[in-house]
């Protein structure tokens, strides 16, 4: 089974991707993970990466392969921005909150100013949006290539996971019952 977590940061893809993988027992592909990675083995902070990826796509090209080749190999919980747009997955989901929301809780978790966290979550998401939109011909707010939309502002980590499980557990039963 391949399962796609897609949403910008704060809204709770780790949470939820680390729920499905451990109900499922799926690996969980994370591609900031990767993105982190690339980073590192090129010994340039994830800002410069991130400057280098706006310039060109060979960046989101190389997580995207990535991606690609571990969902062909054994599927899993792929955990990113565009999964949900470059897999072929069984269960394409995306997570959405309100800006400032997504800001508490990235302050939060990072320990770091709320104003700090607004003002950087702002500007990487209007970089994301034009790389993807250049890069990929993708407009962020178009959410017709999901299965499901969850509002994380609403529902707590135990709820979207249940929701989420729930129409895992209805994807199994389909497919069972078609074989």
């Amino acid at each position: 089974m391949i399962i796609t977590v897609s949403g910008a940061p704060g809204t709770g893809t780790s949470t939820l991707s680390r729920i499905l993988s451990k109900e499922l027992g799926l690996r969980w592909v994370n591609s900031g993970e990767l993105f982190r990675k690339i980073a590192s083995d090129r010994g340039i902070s994830l800002g410069e990466l991130g400057r280098i990826a706006e310039e060109g796509p060979e960046i989101d090209y190389i997580i995207d392969d990535a991606q690609r080749e571990m969902a062909a190999e054994a599927g899993g919980i792929f955990e990113g921005r565009l999964s949900g747009h470059v897999l072929d997955a069984d269960l394409k989901i995306l997570l959405k909150a309100d800006r400032r929301l997504r800001a508490e809780r990235i302050a939060t978790r990072e320990k770091k100013l709320l104003e700090d966290a607004l003002q950087e979550a702002k500007g990487r998401e209007e970089c994301e949006a034009r790389r993807y939109e250049k890069y990929y011909n993708i407009d962020v707010r178009d959410l017709s290539v999901y299965d499901l939309v969850i509002d994380t502002g609403t529902w707590d980590e135990r709820g979207v996971g249940a929701i989420v499980l729930a129409a895992v557990r209805t994807l199994e039963d389909e497919e069972s019952s078609s074989s």
